[in-house]
């Protein structure tokens, strides 16, 4: 009776009074939120998610990272069958997805085409679940499409299928979702698993920063003959504040302070910690040698990155089969009245394969003494080079 209808002015005002779901962050709370997402309850979770997901640099670049990876992919519709009513159902699938629109439900600003839209959709490798609205238009005997992008926190999923939820917050069950005009896109949901390791990787970095507060500046310690109160006492305690030092003191003649060293002897705990907790996110989200972080001793990712494209396989085959199942026969339902596609949409990977095997018999012919031609592998790889290097090779 008190719900409230859900406009896009309602949530970006939730979305802009809403408090800070991680300044205050505690281990019980995330783990609450957890189990509440698990339970159905997605709006705490999500956004702690979200707000993760902004502000922590490491998860910031690795999600960013895996979303591009799959939305610069190339795509194709592949006919299903030699036939002209597939060649026909090619070319409407084709003119759908080069001219649809993806936007925000609560960002109006971002909008785009395939890539934005398949962007979003990537959200649910971190989420779980990306849900965008469809509006599909006919004109002129074409079928267009527009997208629009919910925020997950307005879904309950306590029954086992997302339902929309009528405001934030809201604890009765939600309306079920019409399959024609939604799209749901579900993958790892990697943040369940990211939020705690963030949450063990903040407590030691405040311990260390305020290990760095307390002991990177020494004490000041200054003796003076004057009388505390007189001129001369006041001038020695103004030279030692002056100095900036957090800890300082002014004693007079036969007056001694001993300090109490509680710095660490040997090496911190805290920088080793959080480095395994950064190695290991890089490790679940883009995989072990092309993610590896960059250290005194280490030059780049290894040939064996190649082992790590079974990850952006995996993602361009799900969001694939996402529009497969939920798009592509509802276009061609609308234009020709059939209910199976005889062509699909396709995100295209590079033959990593073919690639390999190039590396080994360039590698094998190094070692035999032949110097390849540098530009002309970097043009075949797609490997920048620097200006100095690409001048020398043209010249």
């Amino acid at each position: 009776m008190n719900a409230k209808a859900t406009t896009p002015t309602l949530t970006s005002r939730t979305a802009r009074t809403r408090f800070n779901p991680i300044r205050n962050l505690r281990p019980d709370t995330l783990a609450r939120a957890l189990e509440s997402f698990e339970a159905g309850r997605l709006g705490g979770a999500v956004r702690i998610f979200e707000a993760i997901l902004n502000r922590d640099d490491i998860l910031c670049g690795l999600n960013l990272k895996r979303k591009k990876s799959i939305s610069r992919l190339e795509s194709e519709i592949v006919l299903l069958e030699n036939s002209p009513r597939a060649v026909k159902h090619k070319k409407a699938l084709a003119d759908f997805y080069a001219s649809l629109d993806a936007c925000s439900f609560t960002d109006r600003n971002e909008c785009g085409g395939l890539r934005m839209l398949i962007s979003q959709m990537m959200d649910a490798v971190a989420m779980k679940y990306s849900v965008h609205k469809i509006f599909f238009t006919e004109k002129n005997g074409k079928v267009s499409g527009k997208f629009e992008q919910y925020p997950l926190w307005l879904f309950e999923n306590t029954s086992g299928k997302l339902r929309m939820l009528d405001h934030e917050g809201q604890l009765t069950d939600g309306r079920a979702l019409n399959k024609n005009e939604w799209m749901v896109t579900c993958s790892d949901g990697l943040m369940m698993a990211s939020s705690i390791a963030y949450m063990f990787k903040q407590l030691p970095l405040k311990d260390w920063l305020i290990y760095c507060e307390r002991n990177g500046m020494p004490g000041i310690k200054a003796k003076t003959d004057a009388f505390p109160g007189t001129e001369q006492w006041q001038a020695a305690c103004d030279a030692v504040a002056d100095f900036g030092a957090e800890f300082h003191a002014v004693l007079s003649q036969g007056t001694d302070i001993d300090a109490i060293d509680i710095s660490t002897k040997g090496e911190l705990p805290y920088p080793a910690l959080i480095e395994r907790i950064d190695r290991m996110l890089c490790s679940l989200w883009r995989g072990s040698d092309l993610s590896t972080m960059s250290g005194s001793e280490k030059v780049g990712a290894s040939v064996q990155w190649y082992e790590s494209t079974l990850i952006e396989e995996e993602d361009a085959a799900n969001i694939s089969e996402t529009f497969n199942r939920q798009i592509d026969s509802k276009v061609i339902s609308l234009m020709f009245g059939d209910e199976t596609p005889l062509a699909k949409f396709r995100l295209r990977l590079p033959d990593y394969e073919a690639h390999r095997y190039e590396l080994e018999i360039i590698e094998r012919l190094v070692k035999l003494g032949l110097e390849p031609d540098a530009l002309a592998l970097a043009k075949r790889f797609a490997f920048p080079l620097n200006r100095e290097e690409a001048s020398d090779d043209v010249q």
